[in-house]
């Protein structure tokens, strides 16, 4: 049960940097930061990447082994 407990804790942290790291590079391009240069999101393919991050996180967590 302690090995469950802290594999399960270990792909929490997993799934939390990498939903924080994602959060921190697709928000601002979909507030439109790289507008200026060009570089323009739309909000269907925001949704699609949205989808694929929580996607990723969910096999991630799937892949859980003990």
């Amino acid at each position: 049960l302690i090995k469950f407990a802290k594999a399960t804790y270990r792909k929490m942290i997993q799934n939390l940097i990498w939903a924080t790291g994602y959060n921190v590079i697709a928000i601002p391009l979909a507030a439109g930061v790289l507008y200026s240069a060009g570089i323009v999101l739309s909000p269907a393919l925001g949704a699609v990447l949205m989808s694929a991050s929580t996607i990723i996180v969910a096999i991630n967590a799937k892949m859980l082994r003990v």
